[in-house]
């Protein structure tokens, strides 16, 4: 009798667990998909005199005032214990050693740096890269003068959006969709090989409303020259703000750049000066962007992962073109190269790989040139079935141009400001199949 009992006790508990675990038709309930986003104004205060990037020229100058504000923006994607920010900002680049002063202000909450990819969109009318580099003691005012105050300001910022966009996280449905817009960029190395792919990701809430937007189109933020001394988010912060404009509701949209090193918008015809080129560029090509978005189905995200892998990379070295280019740009000379080489560049890098339903964005860490973007997209497309892969450009660090053996070898400044020899492309296709391949 009291054996029956038992048996019939461990029935019950078995069946009720069973219940308790079956969802719609049997199959066990996933965590809910959700998302949260919230952006961040990175304009410092004037009186900090933060210098603007890009152009050795520009002598480390700040900046005199604000034309457009520049942003920081997150979107965290949760399911259960799993989660992942991926952030956005109005920034020319992020150098080594960075990333991990916002992983130091987030250790409270938990998140790691395989759990958040930054991606700048390299505009050249903001924060001088270099001067957010902890290990910059040259004080070259063509490199960029490291800035502690800044270093503070920026990194502190971007955790505060992550960790903001992290509290509002809601259920979501996310779709993907990729349109090809000819004649809007061009390889600026006099080659025809260009990046067609503008790669749009609606996030709605469940009820509908939309909640963010991820934009992914392939060129150089350069309409400004070093003459021009405002901040500014060019091109791509006019698309953003286009693309809010259209959809509404408090959508915010986020853009990412792609495999950009030898990319350049191509301008408005009849575009009467800098200024305007960079705003009609970007209202343009916000608009396709927001056509794109209305074509897209959003719906429930089967597909969540991320990965990241370490990446050796080749011994430092500098291009014989160096001299010519970048070392007169920059006032460097071959006896100063290898100490700065050893100071600032790393021995190792890492590539981070996300899925979202049909989106995979494969992070790179430098300024990758069309043709191995290109490549890599395809070979990513055929490991993971994925429709809809993209290059995240100047992923986490900026450790150097990186091009295809042959197009090292041609120089011109993109190959004078590569660090790493002819092999580089190579190691660094190697790391993004290997991040791509750990997402299955």
């Amino acid at each position: 009798m009291i054996s029956r009992s038992l048996r019939c006790l461990k029935w019950f508990l078995a069946a009720s667990l069973f219940v308790f675990c079956r969802g719609d038709g049997g199959a066990a309930e996933a965590p809910p998909f959700q998302a949260g986003v919230a952006k961040i104004n990175l304009n410092p205060p004037l009186e900090m005199k933060a210098a603007l990037g890009g152009y050795g020229a520009r002598m480390s100058k700040p900046a005199v005032g604000v034309h457009d504000a520049v942003w920081a923006k997150a979107l965290v994607f949760t399911q259960g214990e799993r989660r992942f920010a991926v952030v956005t900002a109005d920034l020319l680049g992020f150098p080594p050693q960075f990333k991990r002063g916002v992983i130091e202000r987030l250790s409270a909450d938990g998140w790691s740096a395989d759990q958040i990819m930054l991606l700048p969109s390299h505009t050249h009318t903001s924060f001088d890269m270099m001067a957010l580099h902890p290990g910059n003691k040259f004080g070259i005012p063509q490199v960029g003068v490291f800035h502690k105050e800044l270093f503070e300001h920026t990194a502190s910022a971007l955790a505060k959006v992550i960790r903001e966009a992290a509290q509002k996280l809601e259920p979501v449905l996310v779709g993907t969709s990729v349109v090809e817009i000819p004649n809007r960029n061009r390889n600026r190395r006099g080659l025809t090989i260009h990046d067609p792919d503008l790669t749009v990701t609606r996030v709605d809430k469940r009820g509908g409303s939309p909640l963010a937007v991820l934009v992914n189109w392939t060129a150089h933020p350069t309409f400004m020259s070093e003459d021009d001394m405002l901040f500014s988010g060019d091109w791509p912060g006019h698309l953003q703000r286009t693309v809010e404009a259209l959809i509404g509701q408090g959508v915010i949209a986020l853009y990412y750049n792609g495999a950009e090193g030898d990319q350049s918008p191509t301008p408005p015809a009849d575009a009467a000066s800098r200024w305007e080129r960079a705003e009609r560029y970007g209202r343009e090509m916000g608009i396709q962007a927001w056509k794109a978005w209305e074509q897209v189905q959003p719906r429930d995200v089967k597909a969540f992962a991320y990965h990241t892998e370490s990446i050796t990379l080749p011994k430092t070295t500098w291009h014989p073109d160096f001299m010519k280019t970048g070392g007169a740009e920059y006032g460097l000379n071959e006896t100063m190269m290898r100490t700065f080489l050893d100071a600032l560049q790393p021995t190792e890098t890492r590539s981070t790989s996300l899925r979202v339903g049909d989106l995979v964005i494969l992070g790179v860490p430098g300024e990758m040139a069309a043709q191995l973007g290109l490549d890599a997209k395809k070979k990513v497309r055929q490991i993971t079935g994925a429709s809809a892969v993209t290059i995240g450009g100047l992923a986490d660090e900026w450790v150097s141009y990186i091009l295809p053996p042959d197009e090292y070898r041609k120089g011109g400044y993109e190959a004078s400001v590569s660090f790493y020899g002819d092999t580089l492309g190579s190691v660094i296709m190697d790391g993004l199949i290997r991040a791509a391949g750990g997402l299955k």
